[in-house]
């Protein structure tokens, strides 16, 4: 089958196999994954999504380090193609998504039974292979975490990214009011476009005078809850506009630097921080990921949750995926898709 291998950790923006030290590789013989037990199942993979996390994992920057060679990627779905003797949920031919520590960059995967959800008729299947982990990541910080609720104020930083817009989604579902913090008018445009209360055009100045305009307007006393995967200066700028009692979710440092939040603030203002590693939830809480995503699943049948696709890229071209997130190009997702592989044939 066709793979894309990290044979050596690098730049994933520089175009696999361009020279014989880059640190992605196409293979077309990669081995097509068996089945690993009665319970297992083999997905032909339709879509697979960049997240800032498979960016980290080739650079070797991520929390989690991996063997090489390996072949990177988290989320996807696609159809199943075979499946164990005892599986009873599924049958061949299903829609499914899923999500994995690594292996997604390829035309297969292997996973139990129990790790894989049916994706709903009249849901896109290509879109499905988006959802686990940034929705999901949102989902469980804003809903598990901070139990998010109506009418308080959410305030979204990185808010056109990924997790961001997933995150402004969810907030309004909630009926949370939403401040959404981006750079650039095609991003600003894009948010006010999904109803959001207010946006912040960081290109145009800085957020604390916007947020408190709007919350002034709007006779609100300040944020209730903040959903940070920035870090950096733009965290240590919201700080100032939390009310007593305000919940921060730390989701990563997208700019590269890791906030100092003072710890006799957060006594005497009365916050709670959450610190969000999504991925961890499989190993020490799987069944709040289970529940998480079968909601979201039904959020997006029912039309409550769009997701955007902003690029698509082939395999080969996934530098170019891997470019539009480092340079935050990327209004929404960056998918890579497969075609169906006709000429691939495999046995159990």
């Amino acid at each position: 089958m066709e793979a894309l291998l990290c044979r050596k950790l690098g730049d994933p923006t520089t175009q696999p196999d361009s020279s014989e030290n880059t640190a992605l590789t196409v293979s077309t013989s990669h081995p097509i994954p068996k089945l690993t037990s009665p319970t297992s199942i083999r997905v032909r993979i339709k879509s697979t999504s960049l997240n800032y996390a498979n960016y980290l994992q080739v650079l070797g920057k991520y929390q989690e380090k991996f063997a090489l060679p390996f072949v990177p990627g988290s989320d996807y779905s696609g159809v199943v193609e075979s499946i164990g003797p005892k599986v009873t949920k599924f049958k061949v031919g299903d829609p499914v998504c899923s999500f994995a520590g690594v292996g997604s960059f390829a035309q297969f995967i292997v996973a139990e039974e129990k790790d894989l959800f049916g994706v709903p008729d009249g849901c896109d299947l290509v879109a499905a292979g988006a959802l686990p982990v940034a929705y999901g990541t949102s989902h469980v910080a804003l809903v598990h975490r901070a139990n998010l609720k109506s009418g308080q104020v959410l305030l979204v930083l990185g808010a056109a990214g990924g997790v961001g817009l997933a995150a402004v989604q969810i907030g309004k579902v909630c009926g949370a009011i939403v401040i959404a913090v981006a750079r650039g008018t095609e991003k600003v445009e894009f948010l006010k476009s999904m109803g959001v209360d207010h946006v912040v055009d960081l290109s145009k100045g800085g957020v604390i005078e916007s947020v408190k305009s709007f919350l002034k307007t709007k006779k609100l006393k300040g944020v209730d809850v903040v959903y940070d995967p920035v870090g950096g200066k733009l965290m240590k700028e919201s700080m100032k506009l939390l009310n007593w009692g305000a919940q921060i979710l730390v989701i990563g440092f997208a700019s590269g630097e890791v906030p100092v939040i003072p710890a006799n603030i957060a006594l005497v203002k009365n916050w709670t921080i959450h610190g969000l590693y999504w991925g961890s939830y499989k190993m020490h809480h799987s069944s709040v990921l289970e529940d998480s995503l079968k909601e979201l699943l039904s959020w997006l049948a029912r039309g409550l949750i769009t997701i955007y696709i902003s690029n698509s890229y082939k395999l080969q071209e996934a530098n170019l995926a891997f470019s539009d997130i480092k340079d935050r190009k990327v209004i929404g997702k960056v998918m890579i898709t497969f075609d169906d592989p006709k000429s691939i044939t495999s046995k159990l």
